[in-house]
C-alpha cells in the first residue's frame, strides 16, 4: 500500500533542494500523498503552482512550512487550509477564489505569522489586473487597507508592494470601513424571490421620472415681455477699441 502511495503523482516532475520542493504544472486537484510522504514534515518551502487543486487538506502534514506557493489552480476558497503557525509567505496569485473577505479570515485564523501575502487575478479581488474595467486603483487601495487591517500585525508585504507605515496607520483609524460590496446578480436574484418584483418596484421606485406629469398647452405660460432700463457702456471692455465714432 505504501507503495501505491507513493505512485498517486509523477515523481520525475518533483524537484528538492535544500528543504525546498517544487511541484508545478502537473493538473493535480489535490495534494498527492506520494509527495506528502516524501517532502512532508521537514519540508519548508512548497510551489504546487500551475496544478488544478481544490483542496489543501493535506497541508497539514506540512508541519514546518515557512513559505507556500498556491498560484494558478482552481482554488475557490481557502476552507480546507489548515492551522499553518509557522507559515509566514502565502501566494494565491490567480486562483478562482470569489469570497475574498472569507478567504482573508481564513488566512488570519490559520496563519497568525504571516509576513508575506499575494492574492492578485482571483475573481473576488478589486485589483486592475483581474477585471481592469470594473476596478480602478482607488479600488484596490481601499481594499488593502480593509486586508491590511484584518490580517496580522507581522504583514509585511501585501500583493506587489510592500506594507508602508502610513498604510498600517490608515488601516488602523479606517481600514474596517473600506471592506469591498459588490452587488452580485445573485443577490439580485434573492431580492427576486424574496419580495417579489412588485415590492421591488415599490422599493426601488422604478417608475420614477424627472419629466413632469403633464404637458402644459402653448397658451399656458409664465413668461413676460418689457424694456431693459439698462444699457452696457462698454467700460473696461477691450472691444471698446474698435467702435467708431460714427456708431455711436
Amino acid at each position: 500500500m505504501a507503495v501505491m502511495g507513493l505512485q498517486d503523482f509523477n515523481r520525475s516532475a518533483l524537484t528538492i533542494e535544500n528543504k525546498k520542493a517544487w511541484y508545478t504544472g502537473q493538473r493535480a486537484s489535490k495534494i498527492p500523498q506520494g509527495l506528502v510522504k516524501i517532502v512532508g514534515e521537514d519540508c519548508l518551502s512548497l510551489d504546487l503552482s500551475y496544478n488544478e487543486l481544490t483542496s489543501l487538506s493535506a497541508l497539514k502534514e506540512y508541519i514546518h512550512l515557512q513559505e507556500l506557493i498556491l498560484d494558478n489552480n482552481d482554488l475557490r476558497d481557502l476552507k480546507t487550509l489548515p492551522h499553518m503557525p509557522t507559515l509566514t509567505t502565502l501566494s494565491l496569485n490567480n486562483n478562482k477564489i470569489d469570497d475574498i473577505d472569507m478567504a482573508v479570515d481564513r488566512i488570519k485564523e490559520c496563519c497568525p505569522n504571516v509576513i508575506f501575502l499575494s492574492l492578485l487575478g482571483n475573481r473576488g479581488y478589486p485589483d486592475q489586473l483581474t477585471d481592469p474595467i470594473s476596478n480602478d486603483e482607488a479600488d484596490y487601495n481601499r481594499y488593502r487597507l480593509y486586508v491590511i487591517h484584518i490580517l496580522p500585525g507581522s504583514l509585511r508585504f501585501l500583493d506587489s508592494r510592500p506594507v508602508t507605515n502610513i498604510e498600517k496607520r490608515d488601516a488602523q483609524t479606517r481600514g474596517k470601513f473600506l471592506r469591498t460590496v459588490r452587488f452580485s446578480t445573485q443577490t439580485a436574484s434573492n431580492i427576486d424571490e424574496e419580495l417579489g418584483f412588485d415590492e421591488i418596484d415599490a422599493i426601488m421606485d422604478l417608475n420614477c421620472s424627472p419629466l413632469p406629469k403633464t404637458n402644459r398647452s402653448p397658451l399656458d405660460h409664465k413668461a413676460a415681455f418689457g424694456k431693459c432700463r439698462y444699457r452696457y457702456s462698454g467700460k473696461n471692455s477691450e472691444g471698446n477699441r474698435y467702435i467708431l465714432n460714427n456708431d455711436l
